[in-house]
């Protein structure tokens, strides 16, 4: 399986705030298990972090949280 990297259109929205991911430092995220699919853009790590927290994306196949729980 392999992946393949393109460079998102130049008005691409960020996935959770809506805003323009090259007007700020955009950052693209793909959750790969047998599927990669689409990738999702994020305008910056502040959206990124709270769309993880958000969506409870800290449990499962990620790290366990808090500290010290760590199950990676």
């Amino acid at each position: 399986m392999s992946t393949t990297i393109t460079t998102p259109d130049a008005d691409e929205e960020c996935a959770y705030c809506g805003s323009r991911v090259f007007d700020h430092d955009p950052i693209c995220v793909r959750d790969c298990t047998d599927d990669c699919g689409s990738p999702a853009y994020f305008c910056n790590y502040a959206c990124l972090s709270t769309y993880i927290d958000e969506n409870s994306r800290m449990s499962g196949n990620a790290c366990e949280w808090p500290p010290g729980e760590r199950n990676c």
